[in-house]
């Protein structure tokens, strides 16, 4: 069985920590940037990231099907910190978090995750089975160096609107 714990990794943006902020605080852009997450969308009114706000996210690894879950926004101090805390049936309680700290002309960005209750045994055979997913901490791992890497691109681009369709 697989075991996860915690795990971070970091990259310098060469954009202010707001504009960094303003890109991963804003969950509907997720899809852009995160190799897993094909769509958010806020929650019960919720229009942007406040503590307590809900979002659906719709997640899809390996090669099993796409799943919803319903994070919680734990953290939204802007320029600084955005974590949400997703938990999920078999899956456990996963918090997902963002650092930002300046460095230089642009921002120190960390990514990281916490395993706050771990998954069940079921989970683990869902994951690793069916999805066929059996380095779970190393995909995770690669997954957010990709996602930072193009949190990258975009934050860099000068350009913190959604780019349209087809340009």
């Amino acid at each position: 069985m697989q075991h996860l714990s915690t795990d971070a990794t970091g990259i310098y943006v060469d954009a202010p920590p707001e504009a960094v902020y303003a890109l991963v605080a804003d969950v509907t852009r997720t899809p852009e940037y995160s190799p897993e997450i094909r769509r958010c969308t806020w929650l019960d009114g919720a229009t942007g990231p406040v503590v307590g706000a809900r979002f659906a996210a719709v997640n899809q690894a390996g090669r099993g099907p796409a799943w919803t879950n319903k994070p919680v926004v734990l953290f939204a101090d802007p320029g600084r910190e955005f974590a949400v805390r997703r938990t999920e049936k078999f899956s456990g309680t996963l918090t997902w978090r963002y650092r930002l700290s300046p460095e230089g002309s642009g921002t120190r960005v960390e990514q990281s995750y916490e395993v706050d209750e771990p998954l069940t045994r079921f989970g683990w055979f869902v994951i690793g089975t069916l999805y066929g997913c059996k380095d779970r901490r190393g995909e995770l791992q690669a997954n957010m160096r990709t996602s930072l890497q193009r949190l990258k691109g975009l934050a860099e681009s000068g350009s913190p609107q959604r780019q349209a369709a087809g340009s």
